[in-house]
């Protein structure tokens, strides 16, 4: 990767200089020269080259594709996109219902012997690679754990998983069999985010204080999810029971299958389909090793009544360094907050393709404002070459376990939170939730959510 070099002196004198040189060794590791202010005290501008997108030469990698609704078919899509520089190609389809897995089928150019409602007989196929799981989200952590014991690797649509328990036997079975996953926040591998965790790492903002992020948006009258009912499906189209997987026996619903992330059984809704994606970036660039020892969650459910979900949520999580996370997210207004890092020296505000570094006042004689600019990039495209190269090399993708488990974590503890009307407490070493006066809360799982849904 390589840096625009800025065409103005640099001020080097005085105190600036132990956190100028510090920014410029980390930027320098990857970019080259990270440069600071301008004898103005205007902001420099460093523009940072996106990682080389030249094609992988390792070993062909063939993904066998799990759900094929409109998620799994944009994934498929993206996949085939690059095939042919990133030498990876469809092998077998997966869904439960035939209408979805002949698109797919079709799309990917396969025979119908490469097509399956069980995805187990997928994993039976020795010429299969890795998965990609588009399913709903109480099928994301048998279908992970299955593929990584059968010796596939596993890319899979966040979250995570639908409870904080099974994301534990994601993690735990991720780490015995060495298996490679990464979690699909996409927006984790733009480039911003990784320029962002340089300047953090080399503590050119101090210690960090405070990040925000959100996610908002306006479904308007029609309300988020209600993702119109295909007429052709009806009873006879899938096994119901088989859908409903782990969640207890619930009536045949075709709004439930289209609509699915609107009710509890299925999804946390904004929690657990939208703040993913704002807080598995932050997490990247925050370089948080940390599990939250403190969550707690606000939901309201005023406007869009036609549903288990909030449509407007606040999440505040603490971490045991001092660090708090601050997340909005709302399907019923999209002004939303901006990506910030707040250091106890400098703030960092992300934006595009741009990132602000600010000093605090009393920190401006050591800090230089400064400006960097990455390039644009598809996420998505580039986040599943981060899964691919991370298969090829065995190394921890960027939204790999580690990420993955700490964002489940938060989801869980903030779903339970704002359901229960606690603040709940975590200890990572034991695993075990409790309340401010020290009540254990069991967490969450299929069989209490239906004991709550009764």
């Amino acid at each position: 990767m390589k840096t625009k070099p800025n065409t103005g002196p640099e001020q080097t004198s005085g105190r600036r200089t132990f956190l100028k040189t510090s920014a410029a060794a980390a930027a320098a590791l990857v970019s080259g020269p990270f440069l600071g202010s301008t004898a103005s005290g205007q902001s420099a501008v460093t523009r940072v080259a996106a990682a080389a997108s030249t094609p992988s030469s390792g070993d062909k990698i063939t993904i066998g594709m799990i759900g094929t609704g409109s998620r799994g078919m944009s994934n498929l899509r993206s996949v085939q996109a690059t095939a042919g520089r990133t030498n990876v190609t469809v092998g077998a389809v997966c869904d439960l219902w035939d209408r979805r897995r002949d698109a797919a089928r079709e799309r990917a150019e396969l025979p119908e012997s490469r097509a399956f409602t069980d995805y187990r007989k997928m994993l039976e196929l020795d010429d299969i690679d890795a998965v990609l799981i588009s399913t709903t989200d109480q099928w994301h952590a048998k279908i992970s754990i299955d593929a990584m014991n059968a010796g596939k690797h596993v890319y899979i649509e966040k979250p995570f998983t639908r409870y904080l328990g099974e994301a534990f036997d994601i993690y735990d079975t991720a780490q015995r069999t060495g298996k490679i996953l990464q979690l699909g926040t996409q927006g984790a591998s733009d480039p911003i985010w990784t320029e962002a965790a340089k300047i953090v790492s080399s503590g050119g903002i101090g210690p960090l204080v405070l990040a925000q992020a959100s996610y908002m948006r306006n479904s308007g009258t029609r309300g988020e999810w209600n993702y119109t009912i295909d007429p052709a499906f009806n009873e006879d189209s899938l096994d119901w029971n088989t859908f409903l997987g782990p969640i207890a026996d619930r009536p045949f619903s075709a709004d439930e299958y289209f609509r699915w992330r609107k009710y509890y059984p299925y999804c946390a809704g904004i929690v657990g389909d939208l703040i993913p994606h704002r807080l598995s970036p932050m997490l990247v660039a925050t370089g948080l090793k940390e599990y939250p020892t403190r969550v707690a969650c606000l939901g309201t459910r005023k406007i869009s009544t036609d549903r288990d979900v909030p449509d407007t949520v606040q999440i505040l999580a603490e971490f045991p360094s001092g660090l708090t996370f601050k997340f909005i997210g709302s399907t019923v207004n999209e002004q939303g907050l901006p990506d910030m890092i707040r250091g106890h020296h400098a703030s960092l505000t992300m934006g595009g393709n741009r990132i602000n570094l600010n000093p605090e006042r009393p920190f401006a004689e050591e800090v230089d404002p400064q400006i960097i600019q990455t390039e644009r990039v598809s996420v998505m495209n580039a986040h599943l070459q981060n899964w691919y190269d991370s298969i090829r090399a065995n190394r921890e993708p960027v939204a790999g376990p580690e990420v993955s488990i700490r964002l489940q974590t938060i989801l869980a503890l903030a779903e339970m939170s704002e359901r229960m009307n606690v603040m709940c407490l975590f200890d990572e070493k034991t695993r075990r939730i409790t309340t401010g006066d020290g009540r254990e809360l069991p967490a969450l799982d299929y069989e209490s959510e239906a004991a709550m849904l009764a």
